[in-house]
């Protein structure tokens, strides 16, 4: 079953009814073509809870659907992985946005760096485009939870923000001695319970040394992802793979 995402204030609980309009409409009408008596998926936004809907009525640029069931979904992985993504060109970001997405990502930070080769022209409006792209990578990977892309920011106010997660890790290419596998099967990290991690990942331009030491001076581990240097796209995916597998695989 296709699903979709909607707001609470779409849904009628009482009368076990769903309201469809606007993109959802185009999409299950134009484009998937899907037909009354048809069942879809459900997921609310505000609350992550998902449903069997049956398509009863469809009229132009609205639908009604009939909630079936609500259905326990296991689709969300069990920690919480927030990527800091040094800021790249703007087409390696929606790739970045879009496959970390269907990996499992909580959400994502541009963040300025100093060899950062790619800009933000226009924030506002570049933000709600990569939100979109975040929530059509949701819908078809089927989570209930579509990652918020967040407004950018830079290190010294990543540092700040280091104390929310139980673990930080910095991927940098000139680390030669601690892999992130020799990390997470340390005593020290396996002693932990880990229920929320910063995953940080430099841009095109790499790491600059002293961003480097500022983040180590701050409890971030840094880590090799292996003995080949990986462009920054394949970095996030390739770090944010191999957490999965460790804590929710």
């Amino acid at each position: 079953m296709y699903k979709f995402f909607i707001n609470s204030n779409d849904i009628d609980l009482k009368n076990k009814e769903v309201k469809i309009t606007k993109e959802n409409y185009n999409h299950i009408v134009n484009v998937l073509r899907i037909r009354q008596n048809e069942n879809i998926l459900l997921a609310n936004k505000d609350n992550m809870k998902t449903y069997i809907a049956k398509l009863i009525n469809i009229q132009k640029g609205y639908i009604i659907c009939s909630i079936i069931e609500e259905v326990e979904s296991n689709i969300e992985p069990k920690i919480k992985i927030d990527l800091y993504q040094g800021i790249t060109k703007s087409d390696k970001m929606e790739y970045i946005i879009q496959k970390c997405t269907e990996l499992g990502i909580n959400n994502i930070i541009p963040t300025k760096m100093k060899f950062c080769i790619g800009k933000i022209n226009d924030e506002e409006k570049k933000i709600e485009r990569w939100n979109k792209i975040a929530e059509a990578a949701a819908k078809q990977s089927k989570r209930d939870y579509i990652p918020k892309i967040e407004k950018s920011t830079n290190i010294e106010k990543l540092i700040d923000r280091l104390k929310e997660y139980d673990i930080s890790i910095l991927a940098y290419e000139n680390e030669d001695k601690k892999t992130i596998k020799d990390l997470l099967k340390s005593k020290e990290i396996e002693e932990r319970k880990i229920n929320k991690i910063a995953l940080i990942i430099g841009p095109e331009g790499g790491l600059d040394k002293e961003e480097v030491e500022k983040l180590k001076e701050n409890n971030c581990y840094i880590v090799s992802l292996g003995k080949r240097i990986l462009r920054t796209e394949t970095a996030s995916i390739a770090a944010l793979s191999m957490l999965i597998y460790e804590y929710d695989l």
